[in-house]
């Protein structure tokens, strides 16, 4: 596309993934990963034995790449499990290494049990890949005898990663979860900061984001508890008295844009209240706020006092805990699920299909024509197609090109460093940048882990540098298979993707919308810090927080469908505003059932139900069509009601999109 100036640029969609992400140096995981990688080298060489170091530095590898959680429990599992996944998988590779045929049919399966484990969530989805990319290479390198050696060294380097990662667990053990509770405490301050400025939905899409992160956290702690832990029941009660703040702050945002900014004394208790948690400091003092009629500032006040009360207060006792997001099942009853979903979805079937074709291709293809080592195609196929690392087309295109710049260092190590002792320090150097580039982005993650990959094969099979060019033949044929076998074979409806989803957001919405003006049953409060007392409708409060993750995933699929080639990264863009609208949507309807709750008039259950009508024939529009009509939406009722905000943000969304009417229609 041709630029103002004349010259010839790329698209912003082929280019985004080519921009590094800012993000700190991860020193703590930098330092793991050079002495995960190294040390088993330094081990293999001292005992004569640099093969069987290689493949416990493979396993590290593995382990380093999969330890992305923050609390240690959560790290145990995310490291542990995909291990035991990569040992089946390097055993059936290595069962079948050399035999043709009948590698090629057992990496298939494999690739379709692995693209359906993956649909599961974020462990199992590691686990199918290390499950995948571990049976590829156990059937495309040679492994030392007997067949039970490679899974229990890829093992070891698992356990090596994981028993420098819990180094510091005697000493920190719960502190990373009040890390992570803290940093929401400050996204929230970040939130009040941002009220009746543009940058106020940027701010709440972080504190949506840093909430679902911290209950993550916490609720997996208790999977297999009955009981709680006092330090447990006492984040938990942190945790939950955010919600009433949160609810408050829509009309806070409303009231900043109408009336002026708000009081700073707001976010700097918040901040304060970020570091009594992550301190653990107990010292109660009241917020100086000024006093007001508002009901949106009475709100603030309220949920800000019982916030102060509740973060302070030293020993909650922990079954008068409320979990707002309800008690987790039990792992029995969640594996039954995640067996259901994996089996009975088509979603899970199609990506397990589309990876088997493409992995069945690869390994055909290797297998008919003479290229020595060719494994490193359906490595790259592999890693390619996973789902949740964003667009194949893209990631095509960023596995190419940080293939080719992490090929050039691994030639110059290949071709300058001799073999032997001199790989220990440059395999530390080259590990530890594995944690840094990663955090940059895809491309500059695989020019990272390019080099390391090449350099163990290379103690594997003793090559050397005559590795290098032939895995940048293997790599863009391996992005070929994928873009045109689990790509544009497989044209997904953009519709069914986006925009089912969006619309069942906005189905969504309508409920939430007729739920939060239900009258409260006999017997509960109307209290606006209820979120964290008896009284609350937790219905409506589970609907809110189950809608905004929604939104949220729904965002990700939009960031995701922006980086495809046109059309569908056309239609994302084209649809974008509305996603926008929806969440706007959202935000005025919380913000009139608090301005509800704290004095304001309550509005027409007539017209509730009028906007939730109007909510759910979006919706429906939405299911039926992939071209956006605009409607314009009749929307009567008091211009100075509690909903006229929410019924101005209807009438936007409905101006955007809605059903297309036949051409006979009124």
């Amino acid at each position: 596309m041709a630029s103002g100036t004349g010259r010839m640029v790329p698209p912003a969609w082929l280019t985004a993934g080519l921009r590094p992400e800012p993000a700190p140096v991860p020193w703590p995981a930098t330092v793991r990963a050079a002495l995960a990688l190294s040390l088993p080298l330094a081990a293999g060489l001292a005992l004569d034995r640099p093969a069987e170091g290689a493949l416990v530095s493979m396993g590290a590898l593995s382990g380093v790449i999969g330890d992305t959680a923050d609390a240690y429990r959560m790290r145990v599992f995310n490291i542990a499990v995909p291990q035991l996944f990569g040992a089946l998988g390097v055993t059936l590779g290595t069962l079948v290494f050399g035999h043709g045929w009948l590698a090629v049919a057992t990496l298939t399966l494999v690739a379709l049990v692995s693209g359906m484990i993956s649909s599961i969530g974020a462990v199992a989805s590691a686990s199918g890949l290390l499950l995948l990319l571990n049976a590829v290479v156990g059937a495309g390198l040679p492994m030392p005898d007997p067949w039970w050696k490679a899974p229990v060294l890829l093992g070891l380097g698992g356990l090596v990663v994981l028993a420098l990662t819990l180094l510091g667990w005697p000493l920190r053990r719960a502190a990373p979860e009040r890390a992570a509770v803290a940093a929401t405490y400050r996204t929230v301050a970040d939130l009040y900061e941002a009220a009746g400025s543009e940058a106020y939905q940027e701010k709440r899409h972080a504190v949506t984001g840093s909430l679902n992160q911290s209950y993550d956290l916490i609720l997996a702690r208790r999977t297999r508890q009955h009981g709680r832990t006092s330090s447990l029941a006492r984040l938990l009660a942190q945790l939950n008295v955010l919600i009433p703040l949160l609810e408050a702050a829509p009309a806070a945002d409303l009231r900043a844009r109408r009336h002026g900014p708000l009081p700073p004394a707001v976010a700097a208790t918040v901040r304060e209240l970020a570091d009594a948690v992550e301190h653990g400091r107990a010292e109660p003092a009241a917020p100086a706020l000024p006093p007001s009629d508002r009901p949106s500032d009475k709100a603030v006040a309220h949920a800000l006092r019982h916030a102060v009360t509740v973060v302070h207060e030293t020993e909650p006792h922990p079954h008068d805990v409320d979990d707002r997001l309800g008690r987790p099942a039990s792992l029995a009853v969640r594996a039954r699920r995640a067996t259901r979903t994996m089996l009975l979805s088509a979603p899970s079937w199609r990506y397990g299909l589309r990876l088997a074709l493409c992995i069945g291709l690869a390994q055909s293809l290797v297998s008919l024509i003479a290229v020595p080592r060719s494994y490193w195609v359906a490595l790259t196929v592999t890693f390619v197609m996973k789902p949740d690392f964003g667009s194949v087309f893209s990631r095509a295109v960023l596995r190419a090109v940080g293939t080719c710049l992490g090929l050039v260092s691994a030639a110059l190590v290949l071709a300058e460093v001799p073999r032997g002792w001199w790989d220990v320090p440059v395999m530390a150097v080259l590990a530890a940048l594995i944690p840094v580039f990663s955090a940059k982005g895809y491309a500059f993650q695989t020019a990272a882990v390019t080099p390391v990959i090449l350099l163990l094969s290379d103690a594997l099979n003793q090559q050397g540098f005559d590795l290098v060019l032939p895995r940048l033949y293997d790599s863009l044929i391996g992005c070929a298979i994928a873009l045109v076998a689990g790509y544009l074979l497989w044209p997904e409806s953009w519709h069914s993707r986006i925009g089912d989803r969006l619309a069942d957001a906005v189905a969504d919405a309508a409920a939430y919308a007729a739920l939060a003006f239900r009258p409260a049953a006999p017997g509960t409060g109307a209290s606006g810090a209820g979120a964290s007392r008896p009284g609350v409708d937790a219905a409506r409060l589970r609907a809110r927080r189950k809608l905004y993750r929604d939104l949220s995933a729904v965002r990700s699929e939009f960031q995701r469908a922006l980086t495809e080639p046109p059309p569908t990264g056309t239609r994302a863009a084209a649809w974008w505003p509305l996603a926008i609208a929806v969440e706007r949507i959202v935000d005025a309807t919380t913000a009139a059932r608090i301005r509800v709750a704290h004095g304001a008039p309550p509005p027409d259950p007539a017209e509730v139900a009028e906007v939730a009508r109007e909510l759910r024939e979006l919706a429906d529009g939405l299911r039926a069509t992939d071209v956006l009509v605009p409607v314009r939406a009749h929307l009567p009722g008091d211009e100075d009601g509690v909903l006229a905000p929410l019924r101005q943000e209807v009438r936007a969304a409905r101006a955007i999109a809605g059903p297309e009417l036949p051409p006979d229609g009124p």
